[in-house]
């Protein structure tokens, strides 16, 4: 995605706890991950330009993350199906040690699902790995009614406003070089 602003990034991973915390809510969540991931990778690449993010699906205050298995998968899709969600991405944008972090919300719909609706579309394989279970860029979309906010956010980075932060940086988004040497 961030490819499409002109961006070539290094992905890195940072291994970290993804625990949720007692009383956090899900985009305090979001937004803590998005920066401890950025802080680690700085940690270890000094000077860099780092952007972390976390994507997690709110329903109704319950933050629902990757499926463990296909019975968990199909708990969180019928419980979503036919009823609006929230999905929730925190950003974190660090440069020497210095941490910009926010949170970008966009309320999604489902279309109606059976259960065998549901188990189909776990056989696609897609749903693996995705919070909430579904993946707007893919055959999920055929489970999208309607959504309220960033389609990109729901596939994992809301583009503009990561543009936004680095842009805010000094940075410009076509070329990543700083606009303020």
């Amino acid at each position: 995605m961030l490819r499409q602003i002109g961006i070539e990034p290094e992905i890195l991973p940072a291994d970290i706890d993804e625990q949720v915390l007692s009383g956090e809510s899900a985009t305090q969540y979001v937004q803590r991950l998005a920066a401890e991931k950025a802080m680690k990778i700085a940690q270890q690449n000094p000077g860099a330009l780092v952007i972390g993010a976390d994507t997690t699906i709110d329903l109704d205050g319950e933050i629902l993350g990757k499926p463990d298995h296909q019975q968990h998968a199909v708990e969180m899709l019928t419980s979503m199906a036919g009823r609006e969600h929230r999905v929730h991405t925190g950003i974190a944008v660090v440069t020497e040690n210095n941490v910009d972090a926010q949170v970008v919300t966009t309320r999604v719909e489902l279309v109606a699902m059976t259960r065998q609706d549901i188990e189909n579309y776990w056989r696609s394989g897609e749903p693996a790995g995705k919070a909430g279970a579904y993946a707007i860029q893919g055959l999920g979309a055929v489970l999208v009614k309607r959504i309220i906010g960033s389609y990109s956010n729901v596939v994992g980075l809301p583009v503009c406003e990561t543009a936004a932060m680095l842009m805010a940086r000094g940075y410009s988004v076509l070329s990543l070089e700083s606009v303020s040497k």
